[in-house]
């Protein structure tokens, strides 16, 4: 926030979210939840923030953690304030089924009112406590000047003014500190809304990508937090400013109404200011959506970009964005830096139109009214100068609201989409559709499925197949309610559902919790469901069992592990129907097997199970086989009918059998011999230390190091601008001075007595110090603006090339919502912020430097009181600060699992639907949301109780000075000298407590700095280009891969994945690479791209050493195809050029030879047809076929084919095999697969075991040798296709 008064600097470290960690938001431990416990307190505790002292005390002993925070209560706490808001708002909203803007202020005024009512009342008794001293001065100044021996009337002024300090301290503590408590309940309870309204979207509601949602969160909901501060300040400022011209009245006469018109005029220049600030906001928020977007995007898609050597071309995509955010960014600076020079300004203003008015029409000016005017034209800059603060608060939470009740009106899924019945209420069926037709898309009646008529009794298994883009993913979203628009027919379903997706969805945590999903731990069945899904063995190497952490999205498994642990999840829920959505694709020949028969079969053998797969094999064991094409139901039947009835089903049967039919040609039929399934351990999972991957992220503790001011102050012109700063905030405090000191000291004390010098002679000095004063703030305000901005441009620059830069393995240990509130809050606190609170910092401390030296200069004994007060405000910042500081990066430790467990949810809303599991999920978020508002609560409370005791100690102070001044001699000081030291110590306890408010907030926000200063340390991968070892252009001109003695290890206390691999691709040969899962076989792909660096061995590529060349000439002169298809936001030809590098006759010719040309001419838009966020308006098979067609654009010599046609039906794997066998005759292809059929074409075989070379010969020499690996792994496939025939039979 810009601009923030004295008074308030100290609420500014909402933003500054400091270091992340995984925390516990569990319970605290009973002692901490007494200690600083607000529940039981008496009134003097109340008053005075007493209640607190045991955590101050606590934080000052040891750095404080989240147990060492007492609970939240009541409405407090999110389960307190989210009922009241959810209920108010479906009460305002019911009738219209939209929430407007205005809905949502009623909803959060009424959620409040009590807070806002109390608030009100204190604001009312601070602003007319504060009142009290300007309207007593010039009294005590004629008192001074014309004193008898009796002193008993200079004491009355004393107390007076003491107590109306003290009323004014303890209103506005309690004003201040209610006000904030009111906020962290809004912020919680629209968090909550937004993350409940989140887990009922339907899919039409993802125009909402989750970057943008993510800020929702992180930015939007803790600004209107923010805004409670505010709240007032418009119906304030009128009574402030009522109150100011009834003291000028009784002062200057009708002199005041010039002091109002100026006024006036002030605040009236702030309409056209403050739409300009409403209008940056709202342009600089939509552009900070799009970067988030973008950057959300690109950081879930790290690995494919690398592999590419897209991730600059990204980059540049993200600074790009950024460039357009900093113009609205800086406009919105640079207006509000204009603005606040303004306002610094506006006393001074103010005092010159009417002291002007004055001489114009011969009003006397005393010494004593001047100084009670000049106090009164200080206590309205407070509100005047807030007012340009308040105004762009407004502009801004108006804006967040309005984002806030959009994404609030956004379509839910209809929970009428589907009827559900209890078991056994709906006769034997247990899945019935008549007459369903279904589309994607609410606003098109273009269905995607047609005429579906089906019916499951309970207990059948159903196979699903068809060609890629058939539908067979939607037909199972229809039966889950999933599609959003019915555009005819009906849907039931009799008992509880489980889904298993196609892309593996798995939720960070300990593997144990994966699997139970929220259900209690039954140990037989819990071990059962292990076998069944041949996870045992994973499990025993796992250094913590199934108490190993898993990373973000499954970051550290394999495909086929988090297929198997998704699948296992699914078994363990124990419900009546079971949904596949072909999770057999991702895991080799041997384990798929395994899994469809120890799982479906077996396991499952009661249950009524729907699987959709591309694996014919699987087919015979159905019970009802449906085929689709086109959105229809083109067959359906046992799989021996199918066999003699119709073109579709023959076409994925004969393919099928074609693929065997190349085994049988070699004639290597081994009978129904059965090969054991063997489970070996992931890449990254066989742990020699006890050691989880996904480590807690670092959190500083202690104070905030020197070299972080140091590297923020010096980033900008290597802080050239700083001493200008420094030096225009002391001129302009100089000049201020000296302007009120001519002003007492040119005046005469009472009426008749002779001025010094003549009024046109006063007004025109005073004129020229305001001048003077204004050019000074205005220099100190562009300098501090444009220090902040280019501060803030470098950091983000620095910080998202260091990202960029970071090897993969950084990726893999990092939960992307980590990088993204860093991206977000944290940047965001130092665009807007921290410059601010660096600034006014100086500015407080040259303040209280320019009192104390007037105080002096009248009595030098208050230096006496002076120098043991600051010793003892110095001592309590530094006892506070301790705490404040950890409680501070709590706040932002606590604050990123929330974006983070609302990202991993919205990315399995499906998966979290078919389980029926929103409430629990809601749950967690609320345990989630009081982690958060538990140390933001206790931090703005330690805040007030310091700034009371620091206040407290001023006010002491300020009476002592005026009782030195009653006790000095008559004759000794000048009584309108004397005047203006009392003028200006009226402030000196604001002033003070400010000071040590704004060192406070200065280190909170700091924080942020320090979070992003964090990740510009990042350990780089190599560099992308080495100019001294640039391969040429034709390079590779043969594709001949070298292997030799390769080993790897995925970090220095992981055991080595690949053991000394020696081996020779020579160029143009097609190589299979199979292998069991573990095998090493991904480990030698990811070498290949140096995506890991080798411990110890080389590679050659057409003999250059792939380690002496830069990552991008090397990556970029390679293709893959990885196991999960990977799509951009954004259309069909970006997603294939994201480069743009080819011609629309190029990218249409790659669509036609990847089978996809006539799909995309079919859409309205073609190659700028829409592809949503994961390109999920896509089928997992087509999401394939356009990663196929990329490598087809790029026809390098070399092509890795990572399990790349895992997602699609054998006759289109068929397709694609002599797609790439046309077009890449002459390149060296390298295929990972799981589909035998796929390597047995291949000039070499390279069987792979535990990270040795176990077989690398040609297909044919290793099937004649029947005892060989590769004739086994042949042999289960053969045996699974004829058995699982007999087994339908």
């Amino acid at each position: 926030m810009l601009g923030v008064g004295a008074n308030r600097d100290i609420s500014v470290n909402d933003l500054q979210q400091p270091l992340l960690s995984n925390v516990n938001i569990g319970p605290v431990s009973s002692s901490s939840s007494r200690a600083g416990s607000k529940c039981v307190c008496g009134i003097f505790s109340l008053l005075t923030f007493s209640w607190l002292s045991p955590l101050v005390a606590l934080g000052h002993r040891k750095p404080l953690d989240l147990e060492d925070v007492p609970q939240l209560f009541g409405i407090d706490s999110v389960r307190g304030s989210f009922p009241i808001l959810k209920n108010k708002l479906e009460l305002e909203s019911d009738d219209k089924k939209l929430t407007t803007t205005f809905d949502l202020v009623k909803a959060l005024i009424h959620m409040t009112w009590k807070d806002i009512v109390v608030t009100a009342i204190l604001a009312v008794i601070y602003t007319l406590s504060s009142y009290v001293g300007p309207y007593l001065i010039d009294a005590f100044v004629q008192f001074l000047n014309t004193r008898q021996d009796s002193k008993h009337e200079g004491y009355l002024f004393i107390l007076i003014f003491f107590f109306a300090k003290l009323v004014e301290s303890i209103s506005q503590r309690h004003w201040f500190f209610k006000l904030q408590q009111g906020g962290i309940r809004a912020r919680a309870a629209l968090v909550a809304m937004i993350y409940q309204k989140g887990l009922n979207l339907s899919s039409m509601g993802h125009s909402h990508s989750s970057g943008e949602i993510t800020n929702l969160i992180a930015v939007d909901a803790e600004r209107i937090g923010d805004f409670g501060w505010y709240i007032h300040d418009p119906w304030l400022v009128i009574m402030q400013v009522g109150l100011a011209l009834t003291v000028l009245y009784l002062n200057l006469g009708f002199a005041s109404l010039a002091a109002l018109v100026s006024i006036s005029i002030v605040m009236l220049a702030n309409i056209p200011l403050g739409r300009l600030q409403h209008t940056f906001q709202d342009e600089l928020m939509k552009s900070k959506d799009k970067r988030m977007k973008i950057t959300s995007e690109t950081l879930r898609n790290m690995r494919i970009l690398k592999l590419q050597g897209w991730e600059m071309k990204f980059l540049s995509k993200i600074m790009d964005l950024r460039s357009h955010e900093t113009g609205w960014l800086k406009k919105f600076l640079s207006t509000s830096s204009t603005i606040i020079s303004i306002f610094w300004v506006a006393p001074t203003f103010v005092a010159v139109v009417t002291f002007g008015t004055c001489m114009l029409f011969g009003i006397p000016l005393q010494s004593g009214k001047i100084l009670s005017a000049v106090a009164t034209f200080k206590i309205l800059q407070q509100p005047i100068y807030n007012l340009p603060d308040t105004i762009s608060m407004i502009a801004q939470t108006k804006v967040s609201l309005d984002r806030i009740a959009s994404y609030l009106c956004l379509d839910n899924l209809d929970s009428g989409l589907v009827e559900i019945f209890p078991r056994g209420d709906h006769s034997d069926i247990a899945i019935e559709i008549t007459n369903g037709s279904f589309s994607w898309d609410v606003s098109s009646c273009d269905p995607v499925l047609k005429d579906i008529n089906i019916k499951v009794a309970h207990g059948i298994k159903v196979a699903v197949c068809g060609t890629v883009g058939s539908g067979k993913s939607s037909l199972l979203s229809c039966i889950l309610g999933e599609v959003p628009n019915k555009l005819s027919g009906c849907v039931k379903l009799s008992g509880s559902k489980a889904f298993v997706a196609q892309s593996p969805w798995i939720q960070s945590g300990k593997i144990e919790e994966i699997i139970l999903f929220g259900k209690d731990m039954d140990r037989i069945r819990y071990d059962k469901v292990l076998e069944a899904c041949a996870l045992k063995k994973d499990i025993q190497i796992l250094p913590f069992g199934d108490q190993t952490v898993i990373g973000e999205r499954g970051i550290n498994l394999s495909g086929g592990q988090k297929q198997r642990l998704q699948i296992a999840r699914a078994l363990y829920q124990d419900t009546d129907i079971y949904l596949f959505d072909d999770p057999f694709s991702a895991v080799d020949a041997h384990t798929g097997s395994h899994l469809f028969k120890e799982c479906l079969l077996e396991f499952l053998n009661s249950k009524t199970v729907i699987y959709v797969t591309h694996q014919v094999e699987f087919l015979p064991a159905a019970d009802l086989v449906l085929v689709l094409k086109g959105g229809r139901i083109k067959q359906a039947g046992r799989y021996d009918e199918l066999l003699n009835s119709g073109s579709e089903f023959m076409e994925l049967v004969n393919a099928r059998n074609q693929a065997l039919s190349v085994i049988d040609s070699i004639k290597t039929s081994f009978g129904s011999k059965k090969t054991k399934v063997m489970e070996e351990a992931d890449r990254v999972e066989v742990e020699s230390k006890r050691q989880q991957q996904v480590q807690k992220e670092e959190r500083e503790k202690g104070s905030v190091g020197f070299f972080v001011y140091w590297k923020y102050i010096t980033t900008a012109y290597g802080g050239a601008l700083v001493p200008c700063i420094l030096v225009a905030a002391t001129v302009y405090e100089l000049l201020q001075l000296l302007s009120n000191y001519w002003l007492a000291w040119a005046s005469p004390v009472s009426q008749g007595e002779k001025p010094p010098v003549g009024g046109s002679t006063l007004i025109i000095v005073y004129i020229s110090l305001a001048f003077g004063s204004a050019f000074c703030i205005f220099i100190r305000a562009m300098c501090l603006t444009t220090a902040g901005y280019k501060t803030a441009n470098l950091l983000f620059n620095k910080m998202h090339s260091c990202i960029f830069h970071a090897p993969m393995s950084f990726f893999d240990a990092t939960p992307s919502g980590r990088i993204l509130n860093r991206a977000s809050t944290d940047q965001t606190a130092v665009d807007l912020t921290i410059s601010n609170a660096v600034g006014v910092f100086v500015f407080a401390v040259v303040q209280i430097l320019a009192v104390i030296a007037i105080m002096s200069q009248i009595s030098w004994q208050v230096l006496l009181v002076f120098i043991p007060v600051i010793a003892i405000c110095v001592w309590l910042q530094q006892y506070y600060v301790s705490s404040a500081r950890e409680l501070a990066r709590l706040v932002g430790v606590c604050k990123a699992p929330i974006i983070q467990h609302f990202s991993e949810t919205l990315s399995g809303l499906t998966t979290i639907r078919s389980f029926n599991q929103q409430h629990r999920f809601e749950d967690m978020n609320m345990k989630l949301i009081d982690g958060y508002s538990r140390p933001k609560f206790y931090s703005v409370a330690c805040i007030e109780w310091l700034s009371f005791r620091v206040e407290l100690l001023s006010s002491v102070m300020f009476g002592l000075f005026l009782i030195f001044l009653l006790i000095l001699p008559n004759g000794t000081i000048d009584p309108s000298i004397a005047g203006l030291a009392v003028t200006y110590g009226l402030n000196l306890n604001i002033l003070q407590a400010s000071a040590i408010w704004k060192l406070c907030s200065m280190e909170n926000s700091i924080i942020s700095v320090e979070r992003i200063l964090q990740y510009m340390s990042i350990t780089e991968e190599g560099p992308l280009v080495v100019e001294s070892t640039r391969p040429n252009n034709l390079w590779p001109s043969f594709g001949e891969v070298e292997v030799l003695n390769l080993q790897v290890r995925y970090a220095p206390h992981l055991p080595l994945v690949l053991r000394g691999v020696t081996c020779n691709f020579r160029g143009g040969t097609k190589t299979g690479i199979v292998g069991r899962t573990g095998s090493g076989k991904s480990t030698l792909i990811q070498t290949l791209f140096r995506m890991v660096e080798p411990t110890g061995g080389e590679i050659f590529i057409d003999e250059i050493n792939i380690s002496s060349i830069g990552l991008h000439d090397l990556r970029s002169r390679l293709s893959i195809i990885p196991q999960d298809p990977n799509l951009f936001q954004g259309s069909v030809r970006s997603n294939l050029d994201p480069l743009e590098q080819y011609t629309d006759e190029q990218i249409w010719e790659a669509l036609d030879k990847c089978q996809l040309g006539d799909e995309v001419r079919r859409k309205e838009e073609k190659l700028d047809s829409t592809v949503s966020e994961n390109g999920e308006n896509w089928s997992m098979g087509e999401r394939q076929l356009l990663c196929l067609g990329r490598v087809l654009l790029k026809k390098t010599k070399i092509l890795v084919l990572d399990e790349a046609t895992a997602s699609v039906d054998v006759s289109a794997d068929h397709t694609i095999q002599q797609a790439l066998g046309q077009h890449f005759s002459d390149s060296t292809v390298i295929t990972i697969a799981h589909r035998i059929t796929s390597v047995l074409n291949a000039h070499m075989v390279l069987v792979l075991e535990q990270g040795l070379i176990q077989e690398y010969d040609s297909p044919l020499k290793l099937l004649e040798n029947r005892s060989s690996s590769f004739a086994k792994l042949v042999a289960e496939y053969q045996y699974r296709g004829r058995s699982t025939s007999s087994h339908g039979t």
